[in-house]
């Protein structure tokens, strides 16, 4: 989620867009709410809790949401990817001789999202499933927890690392706040299924927390992000967890456009030499680097 976080699911169930309707016959009425937002991004790289999808290339993404009045919504969000084509590129991984191809991330998400507490305290709850169409995934078998203590060097680089489907289930709950010009959310994500292709690693979870300040000035707003993927089934020779971070601003243009710009690091480990989230030229997927965006939302 992902850049800038997952558009779909910061627009999701929230403040929907108003558009104006005409009767035929009538004079113009006032604007209905439409209960349906569609929006599509174009970045500079496509990052998610910090790491590069799309090995520090440009990515498109696009996606809806449908919400209902009563506080259910669900939505659709899909980029163009790399990172598992690329798992099987890394020198030190297991099956880098596959030919995988996955070029694409589609994500689904229902739930409910209410302000319960007060006007601008809107509660979400919700489940998001990543779904990765793939090709060639191969089947390799292999104890990650003897393997990674016998050699590190192995297990480490890629997410791929045992032939793993990648497809991901999360449960998440958050809760958004507002104090005049100072917004934001705190949210916790929970992993139902293996996390992200990782061996073992059901219950990894994901607590992070977003806030956005508007300045009133030529309709930039401030951002500042920070988050903890912990990983579960780490060794003390491998260990896969890692914070994230980001700080940058957007610009309103108007008429649904909006403009992106930010930088975002990481602290994910490398192993002598390696990353534990490696790119095929060993370069570490969650290196600190420059975003930059523009969105449409409809």
């Amino acid at each position: 989620m992902k850049t800038i976080q997952k558009t779909a699911i910061a627009l999701a169930a929230s403040s929907v867009f108003a558009t104006a309707t005409y009767a035929q016959s009538a004079p113009a009425t006032a604007p209905e709410v439409s209960p349906v937002t569609a929006n599509v991004t174009v970045v500079n790289d496509y990052r998610y809790r910090g790491l590069t999808q799309s090995n520090f290339k440009p990515a498109i993404q696009g996606g809806f949401d449908y919400a209902h009045e009563s506080g259910l919504y669900i939505g659709n969000w899909n980029s163009s990817i790399s990172w598992i084509s690329d798992g099987y590129s890394v020198a030190s991984a297991p099956g880098r001789n596959a030919q995988v191809s996955a070029p694409l991330e589609m994500d689904f998400y229902a739930g409910f999202k209410k302000e319960l507490l007060g006007e601008g305290f809107a509660t979400d709850l919700g489940v998001l499933q990543y779904y990765y169409p793939v090709n060639g995934l191969p089947s390799i078998s292999l104890n990650r927890n003897a393997s990674a203590s016998a050699n590190t060097s192995t297990l480490g680089g890629s997410r791929q690392v045992a032939g793993v489907n990648p497809n991901t289930t999360e449960l998440y709950a958050a809760q958004n706040f507002t104090f005049g010009p100072l917004s934001g959310f705190i949210k916790f994500s929970y992993a139902v299924t293996p996390l992200f292709g990782i061996y073992n690693s059901i219950g990894s979870y994901y607590p992070d927390l977003t806030f956005n300040y508007d300045t009133g000035v030529y309709g930039i707003t401030l951002n500042a992000h920070a988050g903890y993927q912990y990983v579960a089934g780490n060794t003390s020779s491998l260990d896969m967890s890692y914070s994230d971070w980001k700080l940058g601003l957007t610009k309103d243009f108007g008429g649904g456009l909006s403009g992106a710009i930010a930088y975002v690091g990481t602290n994910a480990k490398v192993y002598s030499g390696i990353p534990a989230y490696a790119t095929p030229q060993n370069k570490n997927q969650g290196s600190a680097g420059g975003l930059i965006s523009l969105t449409k939302t409809f």
